[in-house]
């Protein structure tokens, strides 16, 4: 006889994974009200206003209002300077109605001073608001987990969204215990754990390429490909933000929270429709099987830059940056590699790389196929294995293939067909916001998924903290550690792929 394997009714009906009648029949209404806690804040400034500003110029989403809340006793003077400056750039390009919308932004957008963790002030401020309301919290993440503490289900108007930035929690218990709090006041479809890195147009053109292409499929699997690399360099340093930067490091700001996001979609299988549900789940899927394997001195790098030129601007030792404490061993350039416990995947190495203060942007994924198990006898040249690279900002399509001639026609050349692939008319951030304002969880982070990316980094964080890992060093404005494979120049002899 065989074994019949039963769920509990927990397990079918984890409220990470099982959506609840409610949540399956849940109709969302368009935002009224945007509330920006952390409003004079960076990201705010940077790239949440523009973001926003340039959506608004399309004439989406009219008749939006827009509040901003922090810490510092800011002036009308200094929000409306804010607002000005980031909605400056959208205001060139908007149609009529964006125009109007984002004219009317700048008269009536306020701030307000406030402490989220006091507990009553943000009830307080969001009973003010016209509901919907989507709340984002532009906060670090032990701030946002401890505003979130301080509300109750009463407390929130009727329809109102979530939107928290990554890193999401700083731990996968952290991450757990913030999924407990948000699920006590809000369900699931009404968070919006946002990954700006996944703008709707890269996620679709990726799953586009390989599902709408029947060449691709069968070769996208072990059998075939050598290996997968997904690069994030900058060539900024620290630009100011050694306030968060030197508490997480390129691992958590990169890595955990954006690039195996990126390896998950590059891996996953099929969805059988683009909805939440079906992408989510496969998300979560390939996050599942995940692991970096140990010993973590073979499977994982670690570095931070020293003082050096990019360009024209001299960058001082990373020690040396303001508001860096060099006690805390933070690296400037990760590196991972990654294994998946699946079928298709069994023994292909998924190498993740970011870091910052680098010779040169690298924005891309590479695909490397095996090399053809045999070649004639007569062709000369080499021989070298194909590769795809998808770029990310801007996003292009590189095919490498060998190709004969010119001159000699046994000879093998290298050549590179190249496309462009459809970019949107937003910003990244952009983007996040018409998913929230719409109530399109699509590629919001699911509460399984933001754990599963802490427990795949959390054993190497430790591992780190604990000195099983060197420190390596680079100069700024080199392309990396001399020794580390992916800090060479690539194999036509330029110094990085898509920028």
């Amino acid at each position: 006889m065989g074994t019949v394997t039963t769920q509990t009714a927990d397990e079918k009906n984890s409220p990470s994974t099982a959506p609840s009648i409610a949540e399956r029949n849940w109709s969302p209404q368009p935002v009224r009200s945007l509330l920006i806690l952390g409003a004079s804040g960076d990201l705010t400034g940077r790239l949440l206003f523009p973001g926003l500003a340039r959506l608004l110029a399309t004439g989406r989403h009219a008749g939006l209002s827009v509040t901003g809340a922090g810490a510092e006793d800011w002036s009308e003077d200094q929000w409306s300077e804010r607002v000005h400056k980031a909605t400056e750039d959208a205001l060139a390009d908007a149609t009529p109605e964006g125009r109007e919308e984002l004219d009317r932004l700048r008269r009536e957008s306020r701030y307000e001073q406030l402490d989220v963790t006091a507990p009553g002030e943000l009830a307080r401020a969001l009973g003010k608001l016209e509901a919907p309301v989507a709340v984002y919290f532009a906060l670090p993440p032990h701030i946002t987990e401890k505003a979130c503490d301080a509300l109750a289900p009463g407390d929130l108007p009727p329809g109102t969204r979530f939107v928290l930035e990554k890193p999401f929690g700083t731990s996968e218990a952290s991450a757990a215990a913030l999924n407990e709090t948000l699920r006590s006041l809000l369900p699931e479809q009404q968070i919006h754990r946002v990954d700006h890195f996944l703008g709707k147009g890269t996620v679709l053109n990726i799953l586009g390429l390989r599902f709408a292409n029947n060449f691709l499929e069968p070769v996208w699997n072990r059998d075939h490909i050598e290996k997968i690399e997904v690069f994030f360099d900058e060539d900024l340093a620290l630009e100011g933000r050694a306030g968060y930067y030197d508490r997480a490091g390129a691992l958590r700001d990169m890595i955990q929270s954006h690039l195996l996001h990126i390896l998950a979609i590059l891996a996953m299988d099929a969805p059988a429709k683009l909805n939440e549900r079906d992408l989510r789940d496969q998300i979560s899927a390939v996050l599942r099987a995940a692991r970096i394997e140990e010993p973590f001195a073979e499977t994982t790098r670690r570095a931070r830059y020293t003082a050096g030129r990019i360009g024209d601007r001299e960058v001082p030792d990373y020690t040396s940056e303001p508001g860096v404490d060099p006690s805390r061993g933070t690296e400037t350039l990760a590196e991972v590699t990654v294994t998946l416990a699946s079928w298709r995947w069994a023994g292909v190495p998924f190498i993740l790389r970011s870091g910052k203060a680098l010779g040169a942007k690298r924005k891309e994924a590479v695909i490397t196929f095996k090399p053809v198990p045999h070649l004639p006898e007569g062709f000369i040249g080499v021989d070298e294995p194909n590769r795809l690279r998808i770029g990310f900002g801007p996003d292009v399509l590189q095919l490498d293939v060998d190709v004969n001639g010119p001159g000699d026609i046994l000879s093998l050349n290298r050549v590179t067909l190249n496309a462009e692939l459809n970019a949107t008319d937003l910003l990244p951030y952009g983007e996040v916001l018409d998913g929230v304002l719409n109530g399109d969880p699509l590629l919001s982070v699911r509460g399984d998924t933001a754990e599963s990316c802490w427990r795949v980094v959390e054993p190497v964080l430790n591992a780190w903290a604990a000195g099983e890992v060197p420190m390596d060093t680079y100069p700024a404005g080199s392309l990396g550690p001399t020794g580390w494979a992916t800090s060479s120049p690539t194999e036509d002899g330029t110094t990085a792929g898509i920028a």
